[in-house]
């Protein structure tokens, strides 16, 4: 059995004095590979480095694996079981004797993470590398700063980071970051500056998909509720309002988009690939039609304030000054952003409008394309100028909405594939996503403001 050491946080085989070399002599053979984020890519990301022999250790923030999800855990995917799971994950769970879902059922968040993410990370390939409860601060080569060039490839990562509360650091040979962007949400003021009445607002502001129909639903029944973003989450959001208006008929319901038009949110309908996703446009364009919706379409919030009838917003519709008095309360699902704090200390290549992988940025700008599908991508596309760095998932994508799970599971085997040394493998990618019905490449016809306010 093989015995480990700590060093300064991170696990790595004992050796004899006689078989130790520093990283600077030996490029950093004996240190492990550090994943950020034990959601589903993070945790795909552990799986091929498992499945390749690589040694490798996963930092997550929460109690457990998929922590994240367990926020929005009452709401059903629209993509299936088989775009969901990883194939090296599925690999080494079946051997474990793990009996796969039915590929094309539809899960909800919390299932997703007690039927697949959790099983994976009990696995005794994976178990031992976790360390749950750790929060990262912040990345950077080891006594080396930004500004330092010398060697520095061949310098090991350090990772300064909360576990359990007591700081650590931990040594890589290479970083994948798959800590993503939920919990970061973007602002409901369509210039994406966070304004003080926003923040002032926070309590009767839900970022996210709340469980309307569930612990929340006291919270919205009866309420003249403001639901701003014209993407799939707000969808979610407007549907399980609907659902409570009809025990509730009192609940008044108001779509804020800044879509010229509404009919640009409906997406593929019936010529949606993914079945459950072409419904949420169908059932939403029948609430619409039935008024059981009143859309404001197109209204840029530019001020949100306190006012003797609740939550007063002041912005432009059709270029004339308009304002909305007397909301209750506000679901915002106007997409999320990228934090990048934690690596300012690294080298990289970040798309100034996307917020994304810059390689990545021409094949996702959402200014250019409609799709909610994107060319595969990998290791090549995914590299910065920091050597054995990596943003990955959700994050890779930055600002930019309809990332898919597979996309993520693609972009991990193909950088593990790279740090293994398996070339030819990292630079095949291909990728199988379903189609939206709706694919595009010229938007100016109906929508003619920035990025995220045509697919947020």
């Amino acid at each position: 059995m093989t015995n480990f050491s700590v060093v300064k946080g991170c696990c790595t085989p004992e050796k004899n004095e006689s078989e130790k070399t520093s990283f600077r002599e030996g490029e950093g053979r004996e240190l492990p590979v550090a994943i950020i984020g034990a959601g589903p890519v993070g945790l795909a990301a552990a799986a091929h480095l498992a499945s390749t022999g690589q040694s490798f250790i996963l930092l997550e923030s929460g109690k457990h694996a998929g922590a994240n999800i367990k926020s929005w855990g009452h709401i059903r995917l629209f993509s299936p079981w088989r775009y969901n799971i990883d194939k090296a994950a599925a690999r080494l769970l079946s051997a474990n004797g793990w009996v796969q879902p039915d590929s094309e059922a539809l899960p909800t968040g919390e299932e997703l993470v007690e039927q697949y993410l959790k099983p994976l990370s009990r696995l005794p390939e994976i178990k031992p590398f976790i360390h749950l409860n750790t929060k990262v601060l912040s990345v950077g080569r080891k006594d080396t700063d930004k500004m330092k060039t010398g060697n520095r490839g061949n310098i090991p990562f350090i990772i300064h980071a909360e576990q359990n509360g007591e700081y650590q650091t931990f040594e890589s040979r290479a970083i994948i970051d798959a800590s993503g962007t939920w919990g970061n949400p973007n602002p409901a003021s369509s210039s994406g500056i966070w304004l003080a009445g926003e923040k002032e607002m926070k309590e009767r502001i839900y970022y996210g998909i709340p469980d309307v129909l569930g612990s929340e639903q006291q919270r919205y029944r009866n309420k003249r509720i403001a639901v701003v973003g014209g993407g799939h989450s707000a969808i979610n959001a407007l549907l399980d309002l609907a659902a409570l208006k009809e025990s509730y008929p009192e609940t008044e319901i108001l779509w804020i988009m800044r879509r010229n038009q509404v009919e640009d949110a409906y997406g593929g309908e019936e010529k949606d690939t993914l079945k459950a996703r072409g419904r949420l446009g169908s059932r939403i364009h029948q609430l619409v039609d039935n008024w059981q919706v009143e859309v404001i379409t197109p209204f840029r919030i530019q001020l949100i304030k306190r006012s003797e009838k609740g939550i007063r917003l002041i912005g432009s519709q059709n270029g004339k000054q308009s304002r909305l008095d007397g909301i209750d309360e506000m679901i915002v699902n106007t997409g999320s952003r990228p934090d990048f704090s934690i690596i300012s200390e690294l080298r990289t290549s970040i798309d100034s409008s996307t917020e994304s992988a810059e390689a990545l940025a021409p094949l996702i700008d959402p200014n250019i394309h409609s799709c909610g599908t994107v060319r595969p991508h990998g290791e090549k596309e995914l590299r910065h100028p920091e050597k054995n760095f990596y943003i990955v998932g959700s994050k890779s994508y930055g600002r930019a909405p309809t990332f898919l799970m597979a996309t993520g599971y693609e972009q991990v085997r193909s950088v593990v594939s790279h740090l293994s040394g398996d070339f030819a493998a990292a630079g095949k990618v291909e990728l199988d996503l379903p189609e939206t019905g709706v694919c595009s490449v010229h938007l100016k016809s109906s929508c003619d403001a920035p990025a995220s306010s045509c697919c947020n």
